[in-house]
């Protein structure tokens, strides 16, 4: 994870907060995640400044880097792709991780249903310095790649999708796999809160995907890791599920 980035987020969200305000934000965005789960495909999520910057400056470096040894324990830059499609896109982490794990040379396309999120991920990638454009749009509408030059990465964005959409994606997702391209879905470890995933684990693992949990341990930065106890969310260990065709 870059230095540079991790200074610029800082300064960029949380110069004008205090230290209490961040941390009843970074509840308060979890609590979203846990409790009022229901409410995401109604982007609960960012609906308020507060859980914005919680979203940018601290799940935003966690996805991040959680992503990156993900990558890198799937071997999954060993024949980069030439284009990575981020959809929900978010802050841009996912795709910015994958990118850089491979040197940079993937171009990403970011798509969000949510224009500040989508303009977070452009000055993600600019600030680390990987090829990429995000945009506003509907995740089910967008062109799924179906080459195997090509890329599809997901993280931590189909448990906000909202049930008739989730469908659609998974039978776009098949057809992009049966056509060459390579996918990559991350969600949190948790399994109680998505009754989805038996459904796209048996289906992508047919089409010759494998499913991984993951636990990294790995020195998150000091910031994080003190913003996390102060929220009393644990962040010794990155945790993280997977299904992967590459």
């Amino acid at each position: 994870m870059t230095e540079a980035w991790l200074t610029a987020l800082e300064r960029r969200h949380v110069t004008n907060l205090t230290s209490s305000e961040l941390t009843r934000a970074v509840r308060a965005l979890s609590s979203c995640y846990v409790e009022r789960r229901g409410k995401l495909c109604q982007g609960a999520a960012l609906d308020s400044a507060g859980k914005r910057v919680a979203f940018a400056c601290f799940y935003g470096p966690l996805h991040f880097l959680t992503v990156t040894e993900i990558v890198g324990a799937l071997r999954a830059c060993h024949e980069p792709p030439e284009t990575l499609l981020d959809l929900g896109c978010g802050t841009g982490v996912g795709g910015a991780a994958w990118a850089r794990a491979c040197g940079g040379r993937p171009k990403i396309v970011g798509v969000d249903r949510n224009p500040w999120a989508v303009a977070e991920a452009n000055w993600t990638y600019r600030e680390l310095d990987v090829q990429g454009t995000a945009r506003t749009g509907d995740l089910s509408m967008a062109p799924m790649p179906a080459t195997p030059r090509s890329a599809v990465v997901m993280a931590y964005a189909v448990n906000e999708l909202d049930e008739a959409t989730r469908s659609k994606m998974l039978r776009a997702l098949v057809d992009a796999v049966r056509g060459g391209t390579r996918a990559l879905i991350v969600e949190a470890i948790a399994i109680r809160d998505k009754p989805w995933w038996p459904e796209w684990a048996r289906t992508l693992t047919a089409e010759g995907a494998r499913t991984d949990e993951w636990r990294f341990d790995v020195k998150v930065p000091d910031h994080l890791r003190e913003r996390g106890r102060r929220a009393r969310l644990s962040v010794q260990q990155l945790t993280a599920r997977s299904i992967a065709k590459l």
